[in-house]
């Protein structure tokens, strides 16, 4: 399978020297909503009225989605209605940044080192193995937002994500956000895709929303 959303958003995150995840608290919330809307477009989860109910539990064959998928299974079996959508993207993103990095790289993307920070505090660092994928993906949000080519399903979900987190800065970090964050809504708010993909990427938008309040309130 191709890159999945949120391997797109840990790309645009992780700085390609220094293997840094920039934003990362705001990058937590898009790669968690990230796969949760990879999933719904695999027809494995619906995300109806801001709440998320397993429909399918067939693998799909990427780990770091048939994971998730599991989890959200095992999660939800014990509630009585559907939880809200909000609550797992609160519960799993400050862990699925490790996953999605993990994935990276077994395809061979991003590689791991373990550095010292003032020569006494490990952290560890994921700077770019192989910039190709990196470099097609800024190429094809350039199309899309500065062009104005017309996106398909999964980059007008990509581009939701990135504007509902608001992280314009990582798909353009040479622009300043008022340049790009109109195409960018105006994306998220059209009518490129089907009615199904098309509510989910506006119920995640509403999650993003409501997780950034959240989060600047904290």
């Amino acid at each position: 399978m191709a890159v999945t959303l949120a391997e797109e958003i840990m790309l645009l995150s992780l700085d390609d020297e220094s293997g840094a995840v920039r934003d990362r608290q705001a990058c937590q919330w898009a790669v968690a909503g990230g796969i949760v809307l990879e999933l719904v477009m695999a027809s494995r989860v619906s995300v109806d009225q801001g709440r998320i109910t397993v429909v399918d539990r067939a693998p799909i064959g990427v780990r770091l989605l048939d994971d998730r998928l599991g989890m959200i299974d095992a999660w939800a079996a014990g509630k009585r209605r559907p939880p809200k959508v909000t609550e797992w993207l609160t519960k799993d993103n400050r862990k699925v940044l490790d996953a999605t990095i993990e994935s990276l790289m077994e395809r061979g993307l991003v590689s791991g080192e373990q550095r010292k920070v003032l020569g006494m505090f490990p952290v560890r660092r994921f700077p770019e193995a192989d910039g190709a994928v990196e470099r097609e993906l800024r190429a094809r949000l350039e199309e899309l937002v500065l062009r104005h080519a017309e996106p398909d399903n999964r980059s007008a979900g990509l581009i939701a994500l990135l504007h509902g987190a608001k992280l314009h800065r990582l798909a353009f970090p040479d622009l300043p956000r008022k340049e790009v964050s109109p195409r960018m809504r105006e994306i998220s708010e059209g009518q490129w895709a089907g009615e199904s993909v098309r509510k989910a990427i506006q119920e995640m938008q509403a999650a993003m929303t409501a997780v950034a309040l959240v989060t600047m309130r904290s």
